[in-house]
């Protein structure tokens, strides 16, 4: 039996689930482009207040019967609209970053669509190429989950 997934307007008593999947070091350093400090709970209150009173920006918690498992967003990034997701690091591996995101992907109306991962995050580059993304471009940018300046590729899914 497959697991429900279902995907909800943020709440409140979400927060701390996300505050806890993104204090997560491994997976800090996997997204590699995560909070200056992954600790710092005033910024990360300053940013998901940011994000949820934002009426250009779409967030929506993940829940896996009935289970907060991460987040998925679509937001402004000058003309575009991008893409980008946390699954729990508990919940790696069991297709819930790729439903979820072809979830939000049904109710986004625009195209195209742009996301952006470190080039070594295989994991998220396939449920980016799942969802029908195409590498259309590489960057080079400061991944505070790094530390350090990295490569990344830039993807789009156009229909």
């Amino acid at each position: 039996m497959t697991a429900e997934l279902r995907l909800r307007p943020v709440r409140d008593e979400d927060l701390p689930e996300f505050f806890r999947h993104q204090s997560d070091p491994e997976a800090v350093r996997m997204a590699a482009f995560a909070a200056d400090d992954p600790q710092d709970r005033a910024a990360f209150a300053a940013h998901w207040h940011r994000v949820r009173t934002d009426p250009a920006i779409v967030s929506r918690t993940v829940t896996v019967d009935g289970r907060v498992v991460g987040h998925v967003l679509a937001f402004p990034v000058a003309e575009q609209t991008e893409v980008s997701y946390w699954i729990d690091r508990a919940d790696w591996g069991r297709g819930y970053a790729t439903r979820a995101l072809a979830a939000l992907l049904r109710d986004l109306p625009q195209r195209p669509v742009q996301a952006r991962a470190a080039k070594d995050n295989a994991g998220s580059l396939a449920v980016l190429r799942k969802c029908g993304f195409v590498i259309c471009g590489e960057d080079r940018a400061y991944a505070p989950g790094r530390g350090t300046e990295i490569e990344e590729y830039v993807l789009e899914l156009t229909g």
